[in-house]
């Protein structure tokens, strides 16, 4: 690896939640344990059962964590986007994945080996609590996220989703446009929604005058009704 290319790598994993604490010997020591991952759109990363090799953070793309029941019924229990992290767990368990990953778009990831970060670990015990921090950050969002998806109607979730959106406005001002992230059955996964049943709330939000869909593009006219449906 070249100094040039391992100080992007650095500069990248210093800006990622779990590691933006540390300094800059650690991360340069993390970066020489770490590779890049390249995905084409529906290679699967690694399946349930699979060993725990490291972490990933992705540079760009997404991917997608999911289970299947007995029946196959897939459940999306979450989409990692560019800046995101996972794997953290099961690596510190040292245990084999218990969920699917799966590339959504083509991606680019950082896989940092398991040995890289048990090093630094062994080498500083402060490091330990560094990553401790991390990890409590993401838990947080990760229960905050159950707690929203568990408490609220179909109709909320929809609603909150499309309003965590980036969102565009539109050349007259008067509404907002976003795209949907990926596909209408991953995002109704996501929401623990069927299919059917995301597809009949944004028809009844497109027939109350509050948004419309075209595709994977949805425009939003009043955004403050929206996040009164929400309350």
């Amino acid at each position: 690896m070249s100094g040039a290319r391992k100080i992007k790598i650095q500069a990248f994993l210093g800006n990622l939640p779990l590691f933006n604490d540390l300094a800059v010997e650690e991360l340069d020591r993390i970066a020489r344990g770490t590779c890049e991952q390249h995905l084409e759109r529906g290679r699967m990363l690694y399946r349930k059962g699979d060993a725990s090799i490291g972490l990933y953070c992705v540079v760009y793309g997404q991917v997608k964590l999911s289970s299947t029941s007995a029946q196959g019924d897939e459940k999306v229990v979450e989409i990692i986007g560019p800046g995101s992290s996972f794997g953290e767990a099961v690596m510190f368990m040292e245990k084999p994945h218990i969920l699917y990953a799966q590339a959504l778009t083509d991606s680019l990831l950082l896989q940092v080996s398991r040995a890289a970060i048990f090093e630094e670990i062994d080498r500083d015990p402060a490091f330990a609590r560094k990553l401790l921090a991390g990890l409590s950050r993401r838990l947080h969002s990760l229960v905050s996220d159950v707690e929203w998806y568990s408490l609220r109607s179909g109709v909320q979730r929809v609603i909150g989703f499309l309003l965590r959106q980036p969102l565009e406005i539109e050349a007259d001002g008067q509404a907002y446009r976003l795209t949907l992230p990926t596909s209408k059955n991953v995002v109704a996964s996501r929401l623990s929604l069927t299919p059917e049943h995301f597809s009949r709330i944004l028809h009844e939000l497109s027939e109350s005058g509050l948004i419309a869909v075209d595709g994977r593009e949805v425009e939003l006219f009043d955004v403050e009704k929206l996040r009164a449906h929400q309350s």
